[in-house]
């Protein structure tokens, strides 16, 4: 198993935070139709971004001092 850059999880963390924030912000704008599977994948886009981040700034700590 390979192991992931901790950096690369906060960049992968990050961009599913921002199309987590993007996807309501356009729906609520009707540019997109809002629907269960947008409504879903744009919630859980946001929680795994979050959990990723997090994985990542606590990796990232003992990842530096090697």
């Amino acid at each position: 198993m390979t192991r992931l850059d901790p950096r690369a999880l906060l960049a992968i963390g990050l961009t599913l935070m921002v199309i987590g924030w993007v996807l309501p912000f356009l729906m609520m704008l009707d540019v997109i139709p809002s629907g269960f599977f947008l409504n879903f994948f744009s919630f859980a886009a946001s929680t795994l971004g979050l959990f990723l981040g997090i994985i990542g700034i606590a990796i990232l700590g003992p990842f530096r001092r090697k």
